[in-house]
């Protein structure tokens, strides 16, 4: 018989040369929770018994985890903000980081009922999570991908809330026709330039959707110009845009938005002091 205490140790000893031992505790609890279906507050019994279909889901599991994929993806979701979102190789993992530009939106527009649109929806986490924060806002949410809006509409039914979704590429002109008006645009699109490669880690580079994470060199802030275009013709008089941001471009962001004659431009460093969320009024 197969115990939790057994799992613990098959998995610190296949995984210690490829994670740090706080990485692989994080592992074992995610494995154990998800794929041994034993709840947290049994994880410390080391005799209890682990069901054999279990045992067998951890293992490959583990061989997975050996290649680097990321544990969302083997489980199949994800943690965003006390809720949890399905996700796959079709989107973007939900970052903490994110949590702070939910959370700075749904603080500042809590105060009236508000259209939002959410470009580059991806899984949906933040569309998804404003329409649960702010039951009284309009939500959409908008991606070029017919997957993602897939991901995002189950994970919408999932936290049983209501969102409009737009299938779009907003670099495409026509992309001003789709859309209407809305009292504030947020959005968390591609901005890692691809120079960055050399210092990520291979289970973002190896597996994570490159289109939702990668722009050009000579033009960092492709995305953010066009939303920002965007943003001139569907934003109401006095709209704000809340965006996520590559450290890096907190300078050029002001600079960009200000010569766009957006006003109250003001740039917030997340949990570990970096250049993070940019926002602008209309």
């Amino acid at each position: 018989m197969t115990t939790i205490g057994d799992i613990k140790r098959y998995v610190r000893t296949e995984l210690a040369a490829h994670y740090t031992p706080e990485e692989i505790r994080e592992l074992t609890r995610w494995l154990l929770e998800k794929l041994g279906q034993i709840p947290a507050h049994r994880l410390l019994w080391a005799d209890e018994p682990v069901p054999d279909e279990a045992e067998a889901s951890v293992q490959e599991a583990v061989r997975r985890l050996r290649a680097h994929e990321p544990i969302q993806y083997i489980i199949g979701e994800a943690e965003f903000g006390g809720r949890t979102f399905r996700v796959s190789p079709g989107v973007l993992i939900p970052r903490p980081e994110t949590v702070e530009l939910v959370r700075l939106v749904a603080e500042t527009e809590a105060h009236r009922p508000v259209r939002i649109l959410d470009i580059g929806t991806g899984s949906g986490c933040i569309a998804i999570s404003l329409a649960a924060e702010l039951p009284e806002a309009q939500v959409s949410g908008l991606d070029v991908s017919e997957e993602a809006l897939r991901i995002a509409r189950m994970n919408a039914e999932r936290n049983q809330v209501s969102v409009r979704w737009i299938h779009q590429d907003i670099l495409d002109e026509e992309a001003d026709r789709a859309l209407g008006v809305y009292d504030c645009m947020v959005s968390n699109p591609p901005y890692i330039m691809e120079k960055e490669k050399a210092a990520m880690a291979r289970n973002v580079l190896d597996y994570e959707p490159k289109e939702a994470l990668f722009v050009p060199d000579n033009d960092p802030l492709l995305f953010y110009r066009r939303i920002a275009q965007l943003g001139k013709a569907h934003l109401c008089e006095g709209g704000t845009l809340y965006f996520e941001i590559n450290e890096q471009c907190g300078a050029q962001m002001q600079r960009l938005l200000s010569e766009m004659s957006y006003r109250e431009i003001r740039l917030i460093q997340d949990f570990y002091g970096k250049d993070r969320i940019i926002k602008a009024s209309k």
